[in-house]
């Protein structure tokens, strides 16, 4: 009888070693590409808000068009990403909490999360009310840097929506629960469309006013998932109102959520060197055009192996904290192989349109030829970016933050920024040698996060899970 229980269905490690591997890892994969699918689905559509907004500007003129893309830049290096990465430290505390079945920490987890990007949101939203001053002093030409702080103060309302809105959808994707943040994903995605139209063509407000309707959706979609937490009977256990614990141990989460910005922000800093160093290239326009095209298709693409780091960051949170490590170690097989598959199908897809792709963005032959050449490059980067983003899922969900700062700071600045402008710049390789830098840098990454998750003791990681739940817990009935 024993024998015929499903490998991941166990509820004890001893009944998990006479358990049919094949059918265990068949089961997992189902479990990963059902929390997957829509959190590639939500995703797309956080990332089409922004591209909708410079689409409806892009209608105006070139000034206002090149001003909204460099407050887009810079809005998202020095906030969106930012916020996006603090909150996934919630990737570790409430996803080993809900593994652990101690419901009511979710709920605390994530009104500290909220104080935090909320107290961090301030100082950052001083730094975009004085992006025209800064884009000046980095050299940025004056016209368009005026165009991009008018944008980048009227987008200062939805950074603080999505700080709120990234938190919700920590909290909501470590219990399992992903659809209702496809549905609320969606409508606030369509109802940004006559937002645009309205505040950009009706308004008068021009550009300011596709960052003013960008602010409005993320506030929807925040208010609409707050609603779904507040009265869904999903949520009843985790989600027991508001307490005033969630104002202790605000420190313990800014140590884990400051290194997990890091990770998030070094590589996104990486890239945007990228396309701001391909304007000091010979050709920078053709360049810098270039890469950017690339940088967009990569970015969409990307968007596939994040939503697995996302689904294999809540599968292994939840069987540390439940104290199941030999699942989690399948669960870790299971997104590995899903990683390995899409990045080389992904890979094979963009190799085969490399001669047309092009002509999605420009008629210029010489930018289409560029594309082409580019185009195998990017899969290749693609094709290590995703393993390196389950990697990463896998990091979020042991709490290896820290570990996972240290090893993206020395791949991307000792390593590939480094070895980018040798080859861009003494070597003479232009904008490839750009991008074979950051490849590097992701190759260093995944050979260093693979060697540290095969070498995991995976039942000592859950049993610092159970430390971590457990002085959480300890915690609060101190503080009661």
């Amino acid at each position: 009888m024993e024998a015929q229980t499903p490998f991941l269905l166990r509820g004890s490690e001893d009944d998990d070693e006479g358990g049919d591997w094949r059918e265990g890892f068949i089961i997992e994969v189902k479990k990963q590409v059902w929390l997957a699918g829509p959190l590639i689905s939500v995703n797309l559509l956080i990332f089409c808000l922004q591209l909708i907004s410079i689409m409806f500007v892009g209608h105006l003129d070139e000034l206002s068009l090149s001003g909204a893309c460099m407050a887009t830049s810079f809005s998202s290096v020095t906030g969106f990403s930012l916020l996006m990465g603090m909150a996934s430290a919630l990737d570790t505390f409430c996803g080993q909490s809900y593994g652990a079945k101690r419901y009511d920490r979710l709920g605390i987890h994530l009104q500290r999360a909220i104080i935090v990007l909320t107290l961090v949101s301030i100082p950052l939203a001083v730094i975009w009310a004085n992006s025209k001053s800064i884009l000046i002093a980095l050299g940025q030409d004056p016209a368009i840097a005026t165009e991009a702080g008018h944008y980048a103060r009227f987008l200062i309302p939805g950074l603080f929506a999505n700080g709120i809105l990234q938190s919700l959808i920590r909290f909501l994707q470590t219990q399992n629960i992903v659809f209702p943040m496809m549905i609320t994903t969606g409508i606030s995605t369509l109802l940004h469309l006559p937002l645009c139209w309205v505040f950009v063509f009706r308004s008068g407000l021009g550009h300011k006013g596709a960052a003013l309707a960008t602010g409005i959706s993320y506030s929807v979609n925040a208010t609409l998932l707050a609603l779904y937490v507040k009265f869904s009977s999903s949520c009843a256990k985790t989600w027991t109102g508001f307490s005033s614990e969630a104002c202790q141990q605000l420190l313990t989460f800014v140590r884990l959520s400051i290194p997990s910005a890091f990770m998030v922000c070094l590589e996104s800093w990486s890239f945007e060197f990228m396309v701001l160093s391909a304007g000091l290239l010979p050709n920078p326009v053709l360049e810098t055009s270039v890469l950017s095209i690339c940088l967009n298709t990569a970015a969409t693409v990307w968007m596939i192996p994040f939503g697995l780091s996302g689904a294999v960051s809540t599968r292994v949170s939840n069987e540390l904290g439940a104290g199941h490590p030999r699942i989690a170690k399948v669960a870790v097989s299971v997104v590995l192989f899903l990683a390995i598959t899409e990045g080389i199908v992904v890979g094979i897809i963009l190799i085969s349109i490399r001669n047309i792709w092009g002509y999605a963005y420009s008629n210029e032959k010489e930018v289409t030829r560029y594309v082409a050449i580019m185009l195998p490059i990017l899969a290749a980067s693609n094709f290590l970016d995703s393993i390196q983003s389950v990697l990463s899922g896998i990091a979020r969900g042991c709490g290896w933050q820290k570990i996972g700062a240290f090893i993206n700071l020395g791949s991307y600045y000792i390593v590939g920024i480094p070895l980018a402008i040798l080859l861009a710049f003494v070597l003479h390789v232009g904008g490839k040698g750009l991008w074979m830098g950051i490849i590097c840098a992701l190759a260093v990454q995944v050979v260093s996060l693979f060697i540290i998750t095969v070498r995991t003791d995976w039942d000592q990681e859950a049993m610092k899970a159970t430390k971590r739940v457990n002085e959480s817990s300890i915690s609060a009935e101190t503080v009661a």
